[in-house]
């Protein structure tokens, strides 16, 4: 049977000291949501002990850690996420562009060996062996005798058929780059939204904590008010 100096507690109905009494109504907002989680029927006139007041306190504020902890570990996941995802838009230039028909790989070919110092050594020791051969070997009674119209000709076949391929090369080489324009593009503005999220999340993090953490000093006053109040 209760007497006058003890009072049963509306939480976890035991008995407690009169003055560990504390009224709902005193109770925090956060931490009183946290107390009608488990107990439905806790309302503002009913009562609980101090200690139990400080084991849902502290369990708010465990909670709360908790529940950032799992905050920022998500975050960490989606931004890794999101940069593995970039891997994808970079590997891909080459292979939509990388079939090639018989006549671009020929294209290909000439334009690369047209283009380099071996091909300009050869053909000009090519052509230094034609006239030597035909002024000083044949003295400049063979083939082709100056002023060398069959080398002229030649050349100029040569340069006809070597302009045309260069060019489909060089098509092909506009329509890499295009592409891969293309990409930078996307890269660059999936990475500038990324960005964009980032931020945000990270405004909604710290709103969110100054919040939380405003809430949980209170808690932490009240507690040490409680302490002191005992104390004296």
């Amino acid at each position: 049977m209760k007497n006058d100096s003890t009072f049963i507690s509306d939480v976890s109905k035991k008995e407690f000291p009169i003055s560990d009494r504390i009224s709902a109504k005193t109770v925090r907002d956060p931490i009183f949501t946290l107390i009608q989680a488990d107990y439905p029927d806790f309302d503002e006139n009913k009562f609980l002990s101090i200690e139990e007041l400080n084991m849902y306190r502290e369990k708010y504020i465990s909670n709360y850690l908790s529940v950032e902890i799992g905050e920022l570990s998500n975050l960490e996941n989606k931004v890794i996420g999101s940069l593995k995802a970039d891997v994808s838009l970079v590997n891909t230039v080459e292979d939509e562009i990388g079939y090639r028909t018989i006549g671009q790989k020929v294209a290909d070919t000439v334009a690369a060996f047209g283009g380099s110092w071996k091909f300009i050594i050869m053909f000009g020791v090519f052509i230094l062996l034609w006239i030597l051969a035909n002024i000083y070997i044949l003295l400049d009674k063979g083939f082709d005798p100056y002023p060398f119209i069959l080398l002229n000709l030649i050349l100029s076949c040569l340069a006809a058929l070597q302009a045309p391929v260069i060019m489909m090369s060089q098509n092909r080489q506009e329509e890499k780059d295009r592409e891969r324009a293309k990409k930078d593009y996307m890269i660059n503005l999936k990475s500038e939204l990324e960005i964009r999220m980032l931020h945000e999340k990270l405004d909604h993090l710290i709103m969110h904590q100054q919040e939380e953490l405003i809430e949980i000093q209170k808690v932490q006053i009240e507690m040490m008010n409680d302490i002191l109040s005992r104390i004296k």
